[in-house]
């Protein structure tokens, strides 16, 4: 048998637990490659807040079963067992007879009853008609239109908290990827810079412009990858995706589509979901009314009962053969006679409160019309201000290429190239920051149209 040398031993040990912690680090560490749509779709099925508006749909669904609950038989058995301690006393008058010995016209007290009784029975009830029962079918079941709309309304407010969040990634890697080559071209004028000024071309002092400007730009970059970190990490957060996976997202900014003024040509209000949420309350509202003057009509139940009881002067013997049937059927009417106007106070609110819903839906539409408007506005304004910082980036690179030409060829100088490398980035970050805008804006106008979803 061959022995492993103790040196070579531990470096086989060495190199398979590091081989096995790589293995064990690429299973944990998942990439999820994401196009803004399928970014939106993963948190539509995985953000909290999507999953508590579901949650509250599936309770409503539960709620309808609760009400139509009320509407079928409903059975109960019942038991007892007492000790009648104290046997209440009934006041007879003595008829000569009985009791015996007691003059007749006497009032006498008398127990009737035994210290032991039990007895079982088993009750059936049966809604026949109740007005208020049907009506109250009905308000759940569009409670439940109501649940679905706001679950609707969240994925809306989702989506849009995504895209944002996608936008602002996208963003902020274009950004960073400039940082990096400002870094990179600082760092080459730099070098090259150090070297006019070894060879009596340059002085002392350009290079320590060129140092300020490097030493900058390198300190804005370690502090922009943390920026760029943050919105990585809010877009996980929106997406309900954990935060210690990697994210690669598939969408361009070049590939991204502005807004499609088709989506808005046949506008109507039903197209907000705010509109149909109001509109739904106001239906509820509707039908609380009618609750209530249903509850005017008569109640109307069928109820049958059986059971049997005993009774016994010892405990012992309670639970004998001495048992006693008993049993009825019938049916019960509850008829509403004055309940001192509250029923009529009662409509009488749920009516001012359906003219409360009709003035806010007005006020919604106006709101509507003002927000569209607005978010057009800041949309062609954005628009506009983004092809703007474009073409002054464009026009800024330019003047620093040419600068930079004419310095190294020694017929411009420094201070000419750094002032026009810090109006370069100055325009660059105007571009992005307009990009963002245009971006959010389109959002905001999907929004108000209600086609964001």
């Amino acid at each position: 048998m061959r022995v492993i040398k103790q040196p070579i031993f531990h470096l086989i040990l060495t190199i398979s637990l590091v081989a096995a912690h790589q293995v064990s680090y690429a299973q944990e560490s998942t990439t999820f490659r994401f196009s803004l749509e399928e970014a939106i779709n993963y948190a539509l099925d995985n953000n909290q807040r999507v999953k508590n508006a579901q949650l509250e749909e599936e309770i409503a669904d539960r709620q309808v079963g609760e009400i139509i609950a009320d509407g079928l038989p409903q059975l109960n058995a019942n038991a007892n067992l007492f000790y009648n301690y104290k046997i209440q006393q009934s006041l007879i008058e003595a008829d000569g007879n009985f009791p015996p010995g007691v003059p007749a016209g006497e009032t006498v007290a008398l127990e009737f009853g035994i210290p032991y009784t039990s007895s079982f029975d088993v009750a059936l009830s049966q809604m026949l008609f109740d007005g208020s029962f049907f009506i109250g079918l009905e308000a759940a079941k569009t409670f439940t239109q109501l649940s679905k709309k706001d679950h609707i309304k969240t994925k809306i407010d989702v989506a849009e908290a995504v895209s944002k969040a996608y936008f602002l990634v996208l963003v902020n890697r274009e950004r960073f990827g400039l940082i990096e080559r400002n870094y990179s071209r600082l760092d080459s004028l730099l070098s090259d810079t150090k070297v006019m000024y070894s060879s009596g071309f340059a002085e002392k002092i350009d290079v320590n412009r060129v140092q300020v400007q490097f030493n900058n730009v390198k300190v804005e970059k370690e502090n922009y990858e943390q920026v760029l970190n943050v919105s990585e990490s809010l877009l996980k957060f929106q997406m309900g995706l954990n935060h210690s996976e990697e994210l690669e997202l598939t969408s361009t900014i070049e590939g991204i589509d502005y807004f499609d003024f088709a989506d808005a040509a046949n506008f109507t209000y039903e197209q907000r979901v705010e509109y149909d949420q109001m509109n739904i309350n106001k239906e509820l509202k509707e039908l609380d009314i009618k609750n209530v003057r249903a509850k005017y009509y008569p109640k109307l139940d069928l109820i049958a009962t059986y059971g049997q009881n005993t009774g016994n002067t010892s405990f012992g013997d309670l639970f004998s053969d001495q048992w006693f049937g008993l049993g009825a059927i019938g049916v019960k009417a509850t008829v509403p006679i004055f309940d001192g106007l509250r029923k009529r106070r009662q409509v009488q609110q749920r009516q001012l409160q359906v003219q409360q819903i009709d003035y806010s839906l007005n006020l919604l539409k106006n709101n509507i019309d003002v927000e569209i408007e607005s978010a057009l506005a800041d949309y062609n304004r954005s628009i506009e201000m983004m092809e703007a910082q474009r073409e002054n980036m464009e026009l800024s690179q330019e003047v620093y290429e040419v600068a930079k030409i004419k310095y190294n060829e020694g017929v411009g100088s420094n201070i000419e190239v750094i002032d026009a490398d810090a109006t370069y980035k100055q325009a660059q970050i105007n571009f992005y920051n307009a990009l963002y805008d245009a971006l959010v804006s389109k959002i905001d106008l999907q929004k108000a149209y209600g086609v964001l979803l």
